[in-house]
């Protein structure tokens, strides 16, 4: 194998995360009462979103929790990019109505918010305390992390992303303790799902299969995950935006994300997500979304760095580079990315997202975001040095 090729961060002592107990498969949210009984739980918060009640999945949930006999309070105010605030109010709950225990049931916003209270509850203080890498010191209640998407993986990773409202900013909380005890993707709650955030969630995935793929602590490990989520998604995606229903699609997309989050949540990611919260932030726009546009424009920054590695991706996507050179074929992979995220209806462009959700994405606003994102930690296994002028130059061209 090519040193290029070779996983970035052999020779030196690595950590692999991931939840204790991970149920993937049709129907296996059925085990929820059990699997929070065997961790401790008695009386977990359910923490939720308005569209997971409209959909009837909150419901779906409470039934079995119902049947068996397990008393439960309910949170389900979460925001789109959870805010501190957000954080706060769930606390609230958690502590009025005597709980013991989380579950989270959502994609990844129900599941940020579920660990803001995580922290909280374990820990003390504010969320803001948590910014960073490992700044807890005990351990969260007995959590579960039901998961109702396929892209975030938040419901497997040591990741938590929260708005600080006041600065505008996503605060990266990367922390061992966060990760769930137990993880949940059962596809028949994700059958529902619309196309757009099928198509969105899907991308968040890629995006986080790329970004490990590529980052500099990748390991021999967090490699075959990545790029086995890379063929499920390549795969499935395409199939499971054009039908919902497809149930080999959707359990497809469970383990993509999954795996994409095995890798992700062990060797980081770089400068799309550290530039992605950044637009989330100051704009909250959808996280999906603004991962899917600017991931060709970063992958193509990226591309000198470890061209032979994006040859690969661009072969694992489906592109034929028989015969080409290193730098040929890592060009198939941006081409490819390209065609994915426009055959699944991603915006092309930040101003056209913006449009989409009624948000006014200033280029007048790059100066501030570009701080912010070089000071994101996601940026730091970013495999090529990123310098303010890069990341300015690459928000302008995604515009």
């Amino acid at each position: 194998m090519s040193t290029e090729l070779k996983s970035m961060h052999m020779g030196q002592i690595t950590s692999f995360f991931i939840p204790n107990v991970t149920l993937v498969g049709e129907g296996c949210s059925k085990e929820i009462p059990l699997r929070l009984k065997n961790i401790g739980g008695s009386k977990p918060l359910i923490v939720t979103d308005q569209g997971i009640v409209k959909a009837g999945i909150l419901k779906v949930i409470t039934d079995i929790l119902d049947a068996a006999k397990m008393k439960y309070a309910i949170f389900d105010q979460t925001v789109p990019n959870p805010t501190d605030k957000n954080v706060d109010a769930a606390f609230e709950k958690y502590k009025k109505e005597k709980c013991d225990s989380i579950i989270t049931l959502g994609g990844g916003s129900s599941h940020d918010c579920g660990k803001g209270v995580g922290f909280l509850a374990g820990n003390g203080g504010k969320i803001h305390d948590y910014e960073g890498v490992d700044k807890s010191a005990k351990p969260f209640p007995p959590y579960v992390a039901v998961n109702t998407t396929a892209g975030t993986a938040s419901e497997m990773t040591r990741f938590c992303i929260i708005t600080d409202t006041s600065r505008k900013v996503k605060m990266a909380i990367v922390d061992w303790r966060c990760t769930p005890g137990v993880a949940i993707d059962d596809p028949v709650l994700m059958m529902g799902m619309p196309p757009a955030l099928t198509a969105a969630t899907g991308m968040d995935a890629l995006t986080h299969a790329v970004e490990a793929y590529v980052s500099t602590a990748a390991t021999p490990m967090t490699d075959a995950c990545a790029e086995k989520a890379m063929e499920f998604i390549n795969r499935y995606l395409r199939r499971a935006v054009a039908n919902g229903q497809d149930k080999e699609a959707r359990e497809g997309m469970c383990y993509a994300q999954y795996l994409a989050g095995m890798a992700f949540n062990n060797a980081s990611l770089g400068h799309v997500h550290a530039m992605a919260h950044q637009l989330g932030g100051f704009y909250d726009l959808p996280h999906g979304e603004c991962n899917a546009i600017l991931l060709p424009h970063v992958c193509e920054y990226n591309r000198i760095a470890t061209r032979r590695r994006f040859g690969r991706i661009a072969r694992i996507l489906g592109e034929i580079t028989d015969g080409l050179s290193a730098d040929e074929a890592s060009k198939k992979a941006i081409a490819a990315i390209n065609t994915l995220s426009t055959d699944v209806g991603i915006p092309e462009g930040l101003k056209a997202l913006g449009k989409k959700y009624g948000k006014d994405v200033k280029e007048t606003d790059i100066p501030t975001m570009t701080a912010n994102a070089q000071k994101d930690a996601c940026g730091l296994t970013n495999p090529r040095t990123m310098t303010d002028a890069a990341v300015a130059g690459i928000y302008k061209a995604a515009m």
